[in-house]
């Protein structure tokens, strides 16, 4: 019994290769506003600081409430 051939799998690509037709990319607009415009380019780093100044005021009132406890 001899073995069974291989099937090819990759695509020819000689000069007399079929020629497949371009693909076409739709895009679609939207209209935005100011604010919308700036969130988008911007909105990450807003809410990193956002993040931080929270952090910052949470850890701050804790010390102000410790400090508070023990002055009386």
């Amino acid at each position: 019994m001899s073995r069974q051939k291989k099937k090819r799998t990759k695509k020819y690509q000689g000069v007399d290769a079929k020629v497949t037709a371009p693909q076409v990319l739709r895009v679609s607009a939207e209209e935005r506003s100011r604010f919308k415009e700036w969130w988008l380019t911007y909105g990450q780093v807003t809410r990193l600081a956002a993040i931080a100044l929270g952090i910052l005021l949470v850890i701050i009132l804790l010390v102000v409430g410790i400090v508070g406890m023990f002055q009386g």
